[in-house]
């Protein structure tokens, strides 16, 4: 994984697994990883001296065969230019409405709601449907923690291209259903 990409999966409070999702638990080594990485022999693509796996790190800062190596590959994939940068929300992470703690993914979210702010009357803004392309940021719900339950009981990411456009969408719904009577 990239560092950018690690850090998505570690960022919520409770972090997943890059890989397969499940929860990590804190402070538990994989001491059967590390002795693999301790014993598993490498080669450098840049200058081919064989290591180990945990000496690959350190190697490839000073290698400067392999640091080429590194650009040429980057070189090879980038040969348009980049497009240009949109500003994206963040759908990944969200602030409680109530008390501002950050960093909870929707699952989080929900149940820090839950045990700390279930009797709180006070209307706010959703973070999850505000980050939505068809969120009203100003929206305050007259419920909040029915809204969490109701509507955010599964990840929209799961089911929702962000990038379609919805009134072609709505237009090709419209024309399968008269066409599949």
């Amino acid at each position: 994984f990239c560092t950018p990409c690690l850090q998505e999966c570690l960022k919520p409070k409770k972090p997943v697994c890059g890989v397969c999702r499940s929860t990590l638990s804190p402070g538990s080594r994989a001491l059967d990883l590390e002795k693999q990485i301790e014993t598993t022999e490498t080669t450098c693509n840049g200058c081919n001296k064989k290591m180990y796996l945990s000496k690959m790190r350190s190697h490839a800062a000073s290698c400067s065969k392999y640091q080429s190596y590194i650009m040429e590959g980057v070189k090879a994939v980038t040969k348009e230019p980049l497009h240009s940068t949109r500003s994206f929300p963040n759908r990944f992470t969200f602030p409680c409405p109530y008390c501002s703690e950050k960093n909870f993914d929707q699952e989080g979210l929900v149940e820090h709601c839950k045990a700390l702010h279930s009797m709180d009357a006070k209307q706010v803004v959703c973070p999850i449907c505000a980050s939505m392309p068809w969120g009203d940021p100003n929206y305050r719900s007259a419920n909040f923690m029915e809204h969490l339950q109701r509507r955010h009981r599964f990840s929209y990411d799961t089911f929702v291209d962000y990038d379609a456009d919805e009134d072609d969408m709505m237009a090709q719904v419209l024309m399968r259903s008269l066409r599949d009577k």
